[in-house]
């Protein structure tokens, strides 16, 4: 089960939430991305969509969420498993609280908007976490995206 993955595992799928990540930037969106597996699949995937649809919700966990929900045929996830390239934002960790999603997994540390940054833990209170998941490749992602920006 998904919930007690090998490390290998864990990086198989944060490398689909970074092609994610990657489709982001393309659409010159900030470059985060997210899946979420169970059973051994992805069953929901998403990236940043906020400037393309105009909506400041319209981050990657939501998109994910959103379609492993309809996946699934309902609005809980205990067996899941949120991968996503960057540390949760207060929003996303809250819809993954609701959506009582059973582990999440994240590259890179976002010390500015983080979730950690305003509460030890808005995850419900089953999620197990793990982080640092091929952080450099994820942090990459964001500090050339944020270097271009700033030309």
């Amino acid at each position: 089960m998904e919930l007690n993955p090998t490390l290998a595992e864990d990086e198989k799928f944060m490398r689909q939430a970074i092609n994610e990540a990657q489709r982001a930037l393309l659409k010159e969106e900030i470059p985060i991305g997210a899946v979420v597996v169970c059973g051994g699949r992805v069953i929901g995937r998403g990236h940043n969509l906020s400037e393309t649809l105009g909506d400041a919700t319209a981050h990657a966990e939501m998109q994910a969420l959103t379609a492993a929900a309809s996946s699934l045929g309902g609005k809980y996830l205990p067996e899941c498993t949120l991968y996503v390239t960057v540390e949760p934002c207060v929003m996303c960790a809250g819809a993954s609280a609701w959506c009582q999603v059973g582990r999440v997994v994240w590259g890179a540390d976002d010390p500015k908007r983080g979730s950690s940054r305003h509460t030890p833990s808005l995850f419900h209170p089953r999620t197990k976490i793990t982080r640092g998941v091929l952080a450099t490749e994820c942090e990459a992602l964001m500090t050339e995206f944020f270097k271009k920006l700033r030309r």
